[in-house]
This record gives structure tokens, sequence and C-alpha cells, in this order.
């Protein structure tokens, strides 16, 4: 059972999980204040109620994650997000990503190869709040290419390479952030796209995603 009451001690603990990722190194105000609107017990089993504002990942079922509010809110501030923003997310998971860029003024575009996944966030009724996401069941590696182009691509597991893809999908002078690794530890990257058509890479801290795979799981 999911969690609907968003108590005043629910609130309080979300002041407290944004001071921690503020610490952390996080400076962009606009993610801190989603991240304190956003109810994350919600995305969660109630038998979690007690924890689910910690700063960690918790499982949500089918081998995946729902990520740390701190990566969450790094991923985000990296992306720079505009209202109208038009984003293409990679891993729906719990939709907790997918409702902090819509709370940012964002147009997402989010995928899950996990049918399991899928179908849950179809029955969540908090979703119902965000109309700006669209939800789709497929694989991440092909993208939405009926919908592209993309001003923003933010991929939440774990790359082995940079999805080609992907980057066709983005927009000139567009940005995707994205973990890049094989192994245990990734590090996130900030791709850019140039006008001239090279690909600005930045990268940064070094994090622990899930695995990014291949096609759908029925």
């Amino acid at each position: 059972m999911r969690p609907v009451e968003d108590t005043y001690r629910h609130k309080g603990l979300r002041k407290k999980l944004v001071e921690t990722v503020r610490s952390k190194g996080i400076t962009d105000e606009k993610v801190l204040q989603a991240i304190e609107n956003i109810p994350r017990h919600f995305f969660l089993d109630s038998a979690f109620d007690e924890v689910a504002y910690e700063d960690r990942a918790f499982p949500i079922g089918e081998g995946q994650t729902i990520s740390q509010p701190y990566t969450v809110a790094y991923q985000s501030q990296l992306l720079e997000v505009k209202p109208f923003d038009k984003i293409l997310e990679i891993g729906t998971g719990s939709a907790y990503q997918a409702t902090v860029l819509a709370s940012l003024g964002a147009q997402v575009y989010t995928i899950e190869r996990q049918r399991a996944l899928f179908d849950q966030n179809k029955t969540f009724a908090y979703l119902k709040r965000f109309p700006s996401i669209k939800f789709f069941f497929g694989d991440g590696y092909e993208g939405l290419p009926t919908y592209a182009p993309f001003d923003k691509v933010i991929i939440t597991a774990a790359a082995p390479d940079i999805p080609p893809k992907l980057i066709e999908q983005l927009k000139t002078g567009g940005m995707m952030v994205i973990p890049v690794g094989a192994g245990e530890v990734q590090l996130m990257m900030r791709i850019t796209k140039l006008p001239n058509g090279v690909m600005k890479e930045e990268v940064f801290d070094k994090f622990s995603f899930v695995p990014m795979k291949e096609g759908k799981k029925n």
C-alpha cells in the first residue's frame, strides 16, 4: 500500500532532507524547492514511511531503486532545467525524478522498460497532478524518435557507453546527463551537442546506478 497522507511530520522531514542535500553541494534553489515540495514517501510502500526521507536509495521492485534524493538533485541541477524544456528521461522507475523535472516546469517524456513498474505508475494517483509527464513502455536505448528532438536527455541508469540514438534525438545546443561506466561505479557526464556537430563532454562526480539494459521486459 502506498501512503496518501502528507503530514506536518513528513513536511518537517523533507525540510531536513533538503538541508542535507544542500550541505552536500546542491545550490540550485529551484531543485531544492522541488525536493521539499514532493512527498517522497508517496513513492514507496508504507513500510518505508519512517525512512523515506533518509538520503539514500530504496528498492522499488524488479531489481530497481528509487534514487537517492542527492542523486536526483545532482542530475537535475546539471541538466539546468528551464520552463517548457522538452526532456527525455530514460528509466522512469518510481517516477520520482520525473516529478522533480515536471515541478521545474519541464515537459517530460519518460521511458520504462519494466512492464510491472510502468503499470504501477498508471495506477499511481499522485502522478495525475503532473499532466506534463508522458509515460512510455519501451527500450531506453531506442529513445522516442517520434517525439524528437529533445532539449535535454537524462539517463537514470548506468550506461557502458553513450547511446548514439539518444544523441541523435537531442537538439543542437541540447544537453544530456548520463552516468557512464560498466563497473559498479560510474562517472556522471554532461554532453552538450554543439552547433558544429561536436559533442562537448564534461565529467563530474562518481555515482553508483543500476545498469541500463536493452529491450523491454514484460
